[in-house]
């Protein structure tokens, strides 16, 4: 007989993650935070290239709440959380499946540096009990990172170079442009090397990873305002010191949308005026897998194979 029909996860894992829910919805109550919903399937996909969406009904299951979290900030909302399931093509294995839940939460007259000292005490609180932290977290620029963990000095290295680096590490020619490779040298060689039981946050991307998030310099010293955080090499949270500029959001999302509809609602609302704001999306899979020390299939009820 098939069984299949049980759950990957223990009952102890599906306990964790009521009571994870549990301390995330107190955290932001305590903060005045107002928890929002929004609608799971969407008429306009995500522009990034790298995110393949899923279609359902004639539209799209949301790959995150971002776009329509935007319109409600720019409605007036204030500070605003959700907590919800979000879905992506494709992403099955050790660490992902394609219906997974997202924490991600917007904070109104912030940068992205205030906004990683508020992650991180929202993870110090969530990983109390379940792993023994370093008190204070590391915090690295994109180039330090890159220099400390892979001996590269970005942005100075050439693309040649960093192919040459990136083809040794995967073993092959992925025939990537310079992101592409520099996101190789990152997975491979930089997130393995992180110390250990230290929350890693690393900031000042690349412009040209720069997604919804502003740009700051110019030229070789251009760097996208955002961040992301690690716990024993793996991301947590990804967040940006969001890009209020309509126009400029129209740029980057024709450059990268490569047929795919443009979210007109979002463009518009920015029109009206996104008040200058950091937000953070957050894996809470990921965290649950890291706080129990197993595979993603452990912390979900029913994964993809068993759904």
């Amino acid at each position: 007989m098939t069984e299949d029909w049980l759950p990957g996860a223990s009952l102890q894992a599906l306990r964790l993650r009521a009571e994870v829910n549990t301390q995330i919805r107190n955290f932001f109550a305590e903060q005045g935070i107002m928890e929002v919903e929004t609608p799971l399937l969407c008429q306009a996909p995500v522009t990034d290239p790298n995110i393949e969406p899923i279609a359902a009904q004639g539209r799209y299951l949301h790959t995150s709440p971002e776009y329509a979290m935007k319109r409600l900030l720019c409605a007036g909302s204030g500070d605003i959380y959700q907590l919800c399931k979000v879905f992506r093509q494709g992403e099955a294995g050790q660490r992902h499946n394609p219906e997974f839940t997202m924490l991600e939460w917007y904070r109104v007259g912030w940068d992205h540096h205030q906004l990683m000292k508020e992650v991180e005490r929202l993870l110090q609180l969530l990983l109390a009990e379940h792993i023994s932290l370093e008190p204070e977290a590391l915090t690295l620029s994109y180039a330090e990172a890159l220099q400390q963990f892979a001996g590269i000095n970005w942005p100075n290295i050439s693309e040649a170079q960093l192919r040459e680096q990136g083809i040794a590490l995967a073993g092959f020619d992925l025939e990537l442009n310079r992101d592409g490779w520099l996101d190789v040298i990152m997975s491979h060689q930089v997130e393995p090397a992180l110390p250990k039981d230290k929350l890693v946050f690393i900031h000042n991307y690349p412009a040209s990873q720069a997604a919804l998030a502003k740009v700051s310099g110019e030229g070789n010293n251009a760097v996208a305002q955002r961040f992301e955080v690690y716990l024993n090499g793996v991301e947590l949270a990804n967040g940006y010191h969001e890009l209020t500029d309509a126009k400029e959001q129209r740029r980057r999302f024709m450059q990268e949308a490569n047929g795919r509809d443009i979210d007109e609602r979002l463009l518009a609302a920015m029109e009206q005026g996104l008040p200058e704001c950091a937000g953070v999306a957050m894996g809470i899979d990921r965290l649950l897998m890291l706080m129990l020390d197993v595979s993603i299939d452990e912390v979900l009820s029913f994964s993809w194979s068993r759904a």
